[in-house]
């Protein structure tokens, strides 16, 4: 049996019409906002870093007795820190550091991967100097240091190292709201620390 074309009501062929030249543009726009608009993969790498550093800058500022403000508004511009007696902004943030300089506070730009006792060479006064003393975690053995990522001590078991390691994992994975930097370290130290402790292990 044929069907006849000219026997469908016309509203249906309008219809089919539509919704084909629809799905079409959805289409469309899916692939040029995917190919010109793609995801930035490393923006959770970038928060990671961030909280990383505002916690060496909350430790210098400390260090040498500054007074601050977290998380505030300056000139319309949300930025990581603000010396109230200072007038200074300092930002992780390009665009609010133009827009800061443009007034009377003085903005401070920080990136990412600047260790926080660096921020004393960019503040616009003198800061005293700031020990924190020996850097522990060059000094460390690396198979200490390993034992001391996952919470053991050197002489833990095999088994232990493994309980640590699943443990640990769990709270520093990115898919769970980790930071990527420490999910590696975690998962180096792990290694470390399982060759060391099936080396350890007594022969059966």
């Amino acid at each position: 049996m044929q069907l006849d074309p000219g026997a469908w009501p016309e509203w249906l062929l309008v219809g089919v019409v539509v919704g084909v030249l629809g799905s079409l543009a959805v289409a469309a726009l899916f692939f040029v906002a995917v190919r010109y608009f793609p995801s930035r993969p490393d923006a959770r790498g970038r928060r990671g870093g961030e909280k990383r550093r505002r916690a060496e800058l909350r430790e210098y500022l400390d260090a040498i007795d500054e007074q601050y403000a977290e998380d505030h508004f300056v000139e319309g511009q949300h930025v990581a820190f603000y010396l109230p007696k200072r007038d200074v902004a300092i930002t992780f943030d390009a665009r609010a550091y133009y827009r800061i300089d443009r007034s009377p506070t003085h903005p401070v730009l920080v990136e990412h991967e600047m260790p926080g006792v660096q921020l004393g060479a960019r503040l616009p006064f003198e800061t005293p100097e700031v020990d924190f003393g020996p850097d522990e975690e060059r000094q460390e053995h690396p198979t200490a240091a390993a034992f001391r990522e996952l919470g053991l001590p050197t002489s833990a078991t095999l088994e232990e190292v493994k309980s640590a390691y699943r443990d640990k994992v769990k709270e520093v994975h990115p898919d769970h709201g980790g930071d990527e930097d420490e999910f590696k370290r975690v998962r180096e130290a792990y290694t470390t620390a399982r060759r060391h402790a099936a080396e350890a292990r007594p022969a059966d």
